[in-house]
């Protein structure tokens, strides 16, 4: 029996794997070309991601590109509401496989999307919901739901319908792998940062591969948080660390440098990428720009009655050691080595000396004579646990708050 030359297209592009917008275009084009007569096709699936619910491909015959939307919690409100008087909730709270609407023949239900789909002369509607396996289930993707539309005299006819049924199971697992695919960089770019995220989908992830590797290193951490998180209603802490977090961390990734870990309040992040005047010149753009969104969150916050805080910036140059660490069943990937604790303990001073920004020699050596202008001397300091003392630096007073 020769195999749906449709099917055997979907099958070698889910093994290939394209975008998801590209395998449902493609789909969608060779079964009308082969009888199949669509009129609107959505797929989608819930993920896993820190920022949205789901992620859905819509096609039509318009002969537009297909859109894909990403949408957010379904648990409560309007979205919930929505949900609910859809097709795909009546199929997730039954044992069904599918549902059909003969919408030429006057059959109706209560969804929107119904009334909307006979307005644009569909004759028939029937949608899929594909059930993962417990075992297999990853965060809330629990299913692949799809439906399809036609305008077709008639609806679909049965011939249709026993190959749409045997096509949308191939189209589902492809879009299935596509959606794994796409958590699993997701997960890693949120967890590990761009750049480490990318080492280890390259396969770097063996207990003990490290690079030795000259960076730029920032410490940051905020400053008073003991005393605001003892002080603070505790459903305030979390808030706090996102709102000013974010501010450091969206400073650094703009200026070309990765975070490393968030260690409570403080965040670790290197700058690689160039030599270390480059990575330098980066580190000090992004000290800047995180000192203005620090003035942005801190005014929206004071003008929500929430608690306000600023916090200490260290910049560093040294040679680390950037990998995996830890034990065989449970790895990190972050950076080690003398300068990163010469960068923390950098940071632990800016309380002792009252600034709220300082660099090490190595860092102001490491930049250009124009952009090292705004530096000062704060004199040399010894650090715990470090065996010489550190000439340090900060910004001139007179360009900056009398904390500065």
């Amino acid at each position: 029996m020769e195999l749906d030359p449709v099917l055997d297209w979907v099958i070698a592009k889910g093994v290939e794997g394209i975008e998801e917008r590209d395998l449902v275009d493609g789909f969608a084009r060779r079964c009308r070309e082969t009888g199949l007569p669509f009129h609107r096709i959505i797929i989608f699936a819930d993920m896993l991601d820190p920022t949205f619910e789901g992620r859905a491909v819509q096609w039509r015959d318009d002969g537009e590109a297909p859109q894909i939307r990403e949408y957010t919690s379904t648990a409560e409100g309007e979205a919930a509401e929505a949900w609910q008087r859809t097709p795909f909730f009546a199929l997730s709270q039954s044992n069904d496989v599918e549902f059909r609407v003969r919408i030429g023949l006057g059959e109706r239900t209560g969804a929107h999307m119904i009334e909307d789909f006979a307005h644009e002369g569909a004759t028939d509607y029937i949608a899929f919901m594909h059930r993962i396996g417990e075992n297999a289930i990853i965060g809330e993707m629990d299913a692949v739901y799809s439906h399809y539309t036609t305008r077709q005299a008639g609806g679909f006819t049965d011939a249709q319908l026993a190959r749409l049924r045997q096509l949308v199971k191939a189209l589902s697992l492809a879009f299935k792998s596509l959606t794994i695919a796409r958590m699993t960089r997701t997960l890693a770019h949120v967890y590990l940062g761009h750049g480490a995220a990318e080492t280890v989908l390259t396969g770097r992830i063996l207990r003990g591969m490290a690079q030795r590797i000259e960076a730029v290193l920032w410490f940051s951490d905020l400053r008073s948080y003991t005393a605001i998180s003892d002080a603070a209603h505790p459903g305030q802490i979390i808030p706090l660390l996102n709102d000013y977090a974010d501010a450091a961390m969206t400073a650094i990734d703009k200026a070309g440098g990765e975070t490393m870990k968030l260690i409570g309040d403080g965040v670790l992040a290197v700058f690689r990428d160039g030599d270390t005047g480059t990575c330098a010149a980066r580190a000090l753009a992004a000290e800047r720009a995180f000192r203005t969104a620090l003035a942005d969150v801190s005014s929206r916050r004071r003008n929500e009655g929430l608690p306000v805080t600023d916090a200490y910036v260290a910049l560093h140059c040294g040679e680390v050691f950037y990998g995996n660490i830890g034990a065989a069943h449970r790895l990190d990937f972050t950076v080690v080595g003398p300068a990163v604790n010469e960068v923390s303990r950098i940071a632990t001073l800016c309380r002792s000396v009252d600034r709220t920004f300082l660099v090490s020699e190595a860092f102001h050596d490491a930049l250009a004579y124009e952009e090292r202008s705004d530096l000062v001397s704060t004199g040399r300091f010894a650090l715990r646990g470090v065996g010489r003392a550190q000439h340090l630096f900060t910004v001139d007073p007179a360009l900056r708050d009398p904390a500065g």
